[in-house]
């Protein structure tokens, strides 16, 4: 007789999305403070320490941005915890980090950056199914606060079509 295996349920399991990558964070806020106009993936260069402890999914993007110094993209302000078997040679939990381009991509988005009211900042960051860690960056344009009311009507009221017609079928 075959035992049968049992499937794990937990925590990191349902982080494991099918399309082979795992979440370690993303930018919630983002979505209610600005409007996005265009979003690109980019490599994160990080010390061992904080691929670890992100891992372990201790990483905020609440008050991250993206700064452009010496034709450069710096991820500043992301908190990544401290690694607690890291001993003395632990990261500085809110250093910059360098973002990984390619130099069109770069062109094409710190130029646009340039621009009156558009700002770069980070949507998510996840591990790919290689196991390298990316983030999803953002070009955005910060909502008024009335914009930020007639966001929530228009989900409202589609929340509420969409109960209206599950039951009716």
């Amino acid at each position: 007789m075959a035992k049968k295996k049992s499937k794990k349920k937990g925590a990191a399991a349902s982080k494991k999305a099918d399309s082979g990558f795992t979440m370690v964070s993303e930018n919630r806020k983002a979505r209610h403070r600005y409007e996005i106009l265009d979003s690109i993936e980019c490599g994160l260069m990080l010390m061992g320490s904080e691929v670890k402890s992100m891992r372990e999914g201790k990483l905020s993007l609440d008050e991250a941005h993206i700064r452009v110094k010496d034709h450069e993209l710096w991820l500043i302000g992301a908190d990544i915890a401290h690694y607690n078997n890291a001993g003395m040679w632990n990261h500085d939990p809110r250093r910059p980090r360098k973002l990984l381009v390619h130099a069109r991509e770069f062109d094409k988005f710190a130029g646009r950056a340039h621009e009156r009211g558009l700002t770069l900042i980070p949507l998510r960051v996840y591990f790919n199914d290689r196991g390298l860690a990316k983030c999803v960056m953002g070009l955005v344009k910060g909502k008024k606060l009335h914009d930020k009311r007639e966001t929530l009507k228009k989900r409202d009221s589609d929340r509420g079509l969409r109960r209206a017609m599950r039951g009716r079928g």
